[in-house]
């Protein structure tokens, strides 16, 4: 069997824009689940709403399609109940860290046993194009029309200051160290949080003269830094590039799981 056995064919072609990164994300995390060896009918996959929230429709196991901002609430309740279920969620930006923000930091505190993979394209990409909370600044959106002016959340510094046991984050060209992340995430018990950098070419693309897909995937890669460089260059006092991020696992730690006995 390979992850192509865990879609629902009759849901496919799926309603994702052209060039959108959320396709190889969801076969990246399907890649990860089927090296775990895991059967479908002991797996579930949890989603709020947005792009990112569609991913668990396509997927051959049982699924919430949840409210908006609620799916770690909803996943946590199927920790609850079903303890010996492996729970995976998937969620954007917006979802996760603005109307689910408190969810998050609270799930992580708790460290609840699941593995959330957050589809971040800095954007809302279904709703229009509005500004999220990891829109960089001086981005154009619907919301900010003459450019993005707060602090953008950088989410894997959240998870990791509020308790999360593994924290990683790649991009959708990183595409084999993402799965090797999934998986880890997926073997390490408490909570897991993944962050995948996402191109959205039709609203933030669009409003940002980077509808070319390649562009902006090209434009990820030479702003990612490995985070073995960049702690080599903190302590050198070496600047850092304002435009870069973070990518590489950032903790990974045995905190007791709670919650879940």
């Amino acid at each position: 069997m390979t992850f192509m056995d865990w879609y629902r064919q009759d849901r496919l072609p799926h309603i994702y824009c052209a060039g959108c990164g959320n396709g190889t994300i969801i076969n990246c995390t399907l890649g990860a689940v089927e090296e775990m060896g895991w059967k479908k009918e002991d797996t579930v996959f949890v989603s709020g709403i947005g792009c990112s929230s569609r991913a668990p429709g396509y997927i051959q196991t049982d699924s919430l399609h949840t409210t908006h901002g609620r799916a770690l609430a909803f996943a946590t309740g199927v920790k609850l109940a079903a303890p010996r279920l492996h729970v995976i969620v998937f969620t954007g930006d917006g979802d996760l860290a603005a109307i689910g923000g408190n969810h998050f930091i609270h799930a992580c505190r708790r460290n609840v046993d699941m593995t959330v993979v957050c589809m971040n394209n800095q954007i809302y990409g279904m709703t229009g194009g509005q500004g999220s909370p990891t829109t960089p600044c001086g981005a154009l959106t619907s919301t900010t029309p003459y450019g993005a002016c707060e602090p953008a959340f950088d989410l894997t510094e959240l998870a990791v200051a509020a308790g999360a046991n593994y924290v990683a984050r790649w991009t959708t060209y990183h595409v084999k160290e993402l799965t090797r992340a999934i998986r880890v995430g997926l073997e390490t018990p408490g909570f897991s949080f993944i962050e995948v950098r996402a191109q959205c070419p039709t609203n933030f693309g669009r409003k940002n003269k980077l509808r070319d897909v390649a562009a902006m995937i090209d434009q990820m890669k030479s702003q990612a830094l490995l985070k073995q460089k960049y702690d080599r260059m903190v302590a050198e006092g070496i600047p850092i590039p304002p435009d870069s991020f973070v990518v590489g696992e950032i903790v990974h730690r045995q905190r007791t799981v709670t919650g879940v006995h």
